[in-house]
């Protein structure tokens, strides 16, 4: 079995968009619900944070060593200071809605998915009560690009296969989906059921092996991520301690740590009393090695 070990106490609320910046040997995520990014260095234990004007739901990297962000409704670029600029504002016909995923491509662009919002203005949970998130792509000269007809109820899960296919989840579905990305009509096509049902949890945040592999989080008490092969099936499970582990990356000189975020969300004062762990984020020595980040432009 991977060994599993806390590497950083956050206490997110819900942490998430985890990614390894190799210039700095740090980890860098934000916390949804609370409004803050956060980038670490595990070998020091060097830990800085930011406030956000709003909530912020995912972050990547630039190639002009800054950071680009999803906030509520908007992408801004931020420079690991304190001021945001605006580039972008996305679905301003639906206030319903909000960002959730999003993650470098190979291209070069940053794909954002959205959702019915479920955070009350308290920060509590709210339901959701109808699919409407959708794929996009924001490309690096300041357009922005819906990817499907596809509606989805929580988008999760940007990762691209060896063989250029486009792997993204549907929380609410319990499903992972695999597409083609036509980049001549820069839409995506022959969408393919890849894993529907697990019994574990949910599907979360992704991140890809050097061997092609999927690992997913699986989140809402699932406990666990998992490791998927390109064709769906489940090659391992390894157990971790706590009950929604949200976004992974592999990390590290040698990218051969898997790292793995985790949330708070929902969950009552008397069950993080007795799990005081829920919320970190943990180090897990899979023996596997990842593979290196995309960055924005």
């Amino acid at each position: 079995m991977p060994r599993v070990e806390p590497c950083f106490e956050a206490r997110n609320i819900v942490g998430e968009s985890l990614v390894w910046d190799d210039r700095e040997n740090a980890l860098c995520w934000v916390d949804i619900v609370g409004r803050r990014i956060h980038r670490f260095r595990p070998d020091n234990a060097v830990h800085e944070s930011w406030n956000t004007p709003d909530l912020v739901t995912s972050i990547g990297l630039r190639r002009d060593g800054g950071a680009i962000l999803g906030l509520r409704r908007s992408l801004v670029l931020f420079d690991f200071a304190e001021t945001f600029r605006t580039v972008c504002e996305i679905e301003p016909g639906q206030p319903g809605n909000r960002l959730n995923e999003g993650v470098v491509g190979p291209d070069g662009c940053f794909w954002i998915g959205t959702m019915q919002n479920n955070i009350a203005p308290d920060g509590s949970p709210q339901e959701i009560t109808a699919s409407t998130g959708r794929i996009y792509r924001y490309t690096p000269d300041g357009t922005l690009h819906v990817q499907s007809d596809d509606v989805f109820g929580i988008t999760n899960t940007f990762v691209w296969t060896v063989d250029g296919r486009f792997v993204t989840a549907d929380t609410l579905k319990n499903a992972i989906f695999s597409y083609a990305f036509d980049p001549t009509k820069k839409r995506l096509s022959d969408r393919k059921p890849l894993l529907c049902g697990f019994r574990q949890g949910v599907p979360d945040g992704s991140c890809l092996d050097e061997e092609g592999f999927i690992w997913n989080c699986r989140v809402a008490g699932g406990a666990c991520i998992i490791r998927l092969s390109p064709e769906g099936t489940v090659d391992r499970v390894a157990e971790l301690p706590c009950s929604s582990p949200t976004s992974c990356t592999f990390g590290g000189p040698n990218l051969d740590i898997l790292y793995v975020t985790s949330a708070r969300f929902g969950l009552t004062a008397g069950h993080l009393k007795a799990n005081p762990l829920e919320g970190a984020v943990f180090a897990v020595k899979t023996g596997h090695r990842g593979l290196p980040g995309n960055r924005f432009g």
